[in-house]
């Protein structure tokens, strides 16, 4: 890894916790509609699945963000398949980061064969609502609603053959068996978001 990448992650570290949004509390801003890739307008209400809804805050141009997409994509794939709603929304501005447009994105989704909605936070509010701070950061909500896990995907953004820890695939697991999960929130990193003013 490359020092200036180093120093990015030690400046960008962030522990579990600092969400406003606590576990067991609902997803705040469910039925506010935003604009996916595709042009149609997704909720994380519309989204819902039989067995929970991830919600995914991520962006195009962050680093953290880059080297997750692929298990990004391939969780959101294969879990929207198994009864899990599924929704990665961009909260940043594209003004001070132009590769996070509308258009980057469109580009950015079907390189990636996303096949969940990947939708645009014009305001950021939704960021805010949650309290997310970071790209990529996940939010998974059971059948009933309620927030069971907030963190990181796993525990090695760019060795995945060296993960240990499957957080978020595990969290998954969990929801659809109906289980307990044994760790609900994980230390994440990732890019500061770009709130919009």
């Amino acid at each position: 890894m490359k020092l200036a990448t180093i120093a990015f992650a030690l400046t960008t570290l962030l522990t579990a916790g600092a969400s406003a949004l606590a576990l067991g509390e609902r997803a705040p801003m469910r039925t506010h509609r935003m604009r996916g890739v595709d042009g149609q307008m997704a909720s994380v209400a519309s989204v819902a699945g039989r067995h929970g809804t991830l919600v995914i805050f991520t962006c195009n141009h962050c680093p953290w963000a880059q080297a997750w997409e692929s298990r990004i994509t391939e969780l959101g794939n294969t879990y929207r398949d198994r009864g899990v709603g599924v929704i990665a929304i961009n909260p940043n501005d594209p003004v001070q980061f132009p590769a996070d447009g509308y258009e980057q994105m469109q580009r950015r989704a079907e390189a990636a064969g996303m096949r969940f909605p990947y939708v645009v936070d014009e305001t950021s509010n939704v960021a805010r609502a949650y309290g997310a701070t970071r790209t990529p950061e996940v939010f998974l909500f059971d059948r009933r609603g309620r927030l069971v896990y907030h963190g990181a995907i796993d525990d090695n953004a760019h060795q995945p053959e060296q993960i240990q820890h499957h957080y978020l695939r595990d969290a998954l697991e969990a929801v659809i068996a109906g289980r307990a999960i044994a760790e609900g929130e994980t230390r994440f990193l990732g890019c500061s978001i770009k709130f919009r003013e």
